[in-house]
């Protein structure tokens, strides 16, 4: 089966390719890629859904405030930054392939717990199983937030590659899902309400793939500005979107002439050296900050506020989050909070579970009595 959808794949990629792109084509693109990323998902399951050995190593349990890996060619000094920034040693060589198994390991800072996974180093294809890229990109998926590590000497060419290999198993790091609420209806069509102007699509395109889809009769709203491949990425429903982070490591071999070249090209990139120390401090931090966690701190009824032991939640989060994180029955028992800080109107408002915390919030949780 996989080398008959390989050559349907290969045939529309051919199509794809050939097509002028322009107003009078858009519609017939849209078509196309929604059938490319049918048959591509469908690959993909396949890949991933096979039953017996070769996860040995790779069944990692997600442990600490947030969760992030490692991800990069070989001899990038993954094995190196992985020992230097947790409390994991990683098996280190002066040679390629030194990791063969994701090695998880715990980063302690500013009150948070991090978990860092160093994957092995994957190759071009992974995607496709080369080099057990079946099992790095799986961990990959599950992921908070993809740390990628680059030489210096390579950082485009990796760049591109990895980024490849990622979009390839529905990976898209550094992105956010576009602003599409599809609620399916029984009958009446597609009722399409889009609140801000479509300048990659036309509204025919729009509703032409939604058809692709099987997507007949629904509410359709549309609150983003979305190109043809984000509202097939809603659509196909499998997509994740962690944070991303791009390191390039190593940079005690190269010159200051060579260090400005990079953060010409990667601006947002963090310039380490595992070996010397350099600039570890600083990724410690900038960690933290992309996974964007908040500390917010516990007060019993009738107790002092526990400022020594702060609960690290993700920005945004909610009461019921709070509730959740605590123990699995909070939520069930929930009669109100008593919250003081930077989200309540006044000292101790009360508030549902719905309300939006902040950092250095002040939380009591009243459950009902039994």
């Amino acid at each position: 089966m996989s080398s008959a959808i390989d050559e349907k794949i290969l045939d529309i990629e051919d199509q794809i390719s050939r097509t002028q792109k322009n107003k009078s084509t858009e519609h017939h693109l849209g078509v196309l890629k929604s059938k490319l990323a049918k048959l591509r998902r469908k690959k993909l399951d396949a890949q991933f859904s096979k039953s017996g050995g070769g996860r040995h190593g790779f069944d990692v349990k997600k442990a600490g405030d947030g969760s992030a890996v490692l991800i990069g060619f070989p001899s990038t000094g993954k094995s190196t930054l992985i020992s230097n920034i947790t409390s994991k040693e990683s098996k280190i060589g002066h040679y390629a392939f030194t990791t063969t198994s994701a090695i998880p390991g715990i980063m302690f800072h500013r009150g948070t717990q991090i978990q860092i996974i160093d994957l092995p180093g994957i190759i071009e294809e992974a995607s496709s199983g080369k080099g057990r890229g079946k099992e790095v990109l799986a961990v990959a998926r599950g992921a908070d937030m993809i740390i990628i590590i680059m030489d210096p000497q390579k950082t485009t060419d990796y760049y591109k590659k990895i980024i490849r290999e990622l979009n390839n198993v529905a990976i898209r790091p550094g992105k956010t899902k576009p602003y599409i609420s599809i609620k399916k209806k029984d009958r009446g069509g597609i009722a399409l309400s889009t609140l801000t102007k479509l300048t990659h699509m036309s509204e025919k395109t729009f509703m032409g793939i939604l058809r692709e889809y099987k997507v007949m009769n629904a509410a359709v709203t549309v609150r983003s500005d979305p190109t043809i491949d984000e509202l097939i990425d809603v659509l196909e429903g499998n997509r994740v979107y962690p944070k991303i982070l791009i390191i390039v490591n190593k940079v005690d071999l190269i010159s200051k002439k060579q260090r400005r070249k990079i953060k010409e090209k990667f601006p947002d990139a963090m310039i380490i050296s595992a070996l010397t120390g350099e600039n570890l401090e600083s990724l410690k931090d900038e960690i933290v900050e992309r996974l964007e966690l908040i500390k917010i701190y516990l007060k019993k009824q009738r107790r002092k506020t526990d400022y020594e032991e702060p609960l690290i939640v993700k920005r945004n989060s909610t009461i019921r989050d709070v509730c959740d994180k605590i123990h699995r029955s909070f939520a069930s028992e929930f009669r109100y909070a008593v919250v003081s800080g930077k989200s309540s109107k006044h000292p101790n408002q009360r508030v549902g579970l719905d309300h939006v915390i902040q950092d250095g919030d002040v939380i009591t949780i009243i459950v009902k009595k039994f």
